[in-house]
């Protein structure tokens, strides 16, 4: 940054200047944030309209759902910390690439959900996990589920399925992660099982990630500030 204000301005500053110099400017040292690079954000706006008339209409008992899958692997996700200057924080890791593959759905009224872990993802977990909805939600005429656009989800299967069932899905515009509140439940679940965590063996990490959805009652504040449907639109 110094080099590039003397080439561009002929002002010449010391490291700790520019960073001086920046922090009374207002800006802070951190990372970019990913966001899908194919973000349509006019598809965006025409859902959040949608879903805004949706909940503005539906009946008093029927219920809304955000659906998706997430995939831990067996190894720490590194994450900040305070460490004390000067000095390294190590974290085992493992050489297995053994994982999980957990889906689920998330009312964001009640904050409760329905998870299931499955030896992968497809027509008939998916169709697994609209039963446990349903069974779940027994006096909701209807379920509204949003979703991604897996391929498993419009596959004919699932469309017979949904023909008899009370669910109705409807689908996110594509590359839009932003607007499944789901999602800011996986990151509080990376956090607090994944980041910096180390467990030698499969069977403990499989453990702590059941304890979590088993537990999710005790993290009921943070996710009163989390599951909010006040959504961001990218693109």
């Amino acid at each position: 940054m110094a080099a590039w204000v003397e080439a561009e301005f002929g002002v010449v500053y010391t490291t700790s200047g520019m960073t001086a110099l920046l922090h009374r400017l207002g800006f802070v040292y951190k990372k970019p944030k990913l966001v899908p690079g194919k973000a349509d954000r006019e598809a965006q706006e025409a859902h959040l309209a949608k879903y805004e008339a949706l909940k503005k209409n539906k009946g008093e008992n029927d219920v809304i759902c955000f659906m998706d899958a997430v995939h831990p692997q067996h190894n720490p996700v590194l994450g900040y910390g305070w460490i004390k200057r000067g000095e390294v924080f190590k974290i085992p890791s493992n050489t297995g690439r053994r994982r999980l593959n957990i889906n689920g759905a998330l009312s964001v009224n009640t904050l409760s959900g329905e998870f299931r872990f499955e030896e992968t993802i497809n027509v008939a977990s998916a169709i697994a996990l609209f039963q446990q909805i349903e069974a779940a939600n027994p006096d909701a005429p209807k379920i509204i589920v949003y979703c991604d656009n897996a391929r498993y989800y419009r596959a004919k299967a699932v469309k017979e399925y949904l023909e008899g069932s009370r669910i109705q899905l409807i689908f996110l515009p594509p590359y839009s992660p932003n607007l499944n509140v789901i999602e800011r439940l996986w990151k509080l679940f990376r956090r607090q099982i994944l980041y910096n965590h180390y467990y030698e063996k499969f069977d403990q990490f499989s453990t702590a990630c059941r304890k979590f959805f088993d537990e999710l009652d005790s993290y009921a504040d943070q996710l009163r500030t989390l599951l909010t449907e006040n959504f961001q639109i990218v693109g």
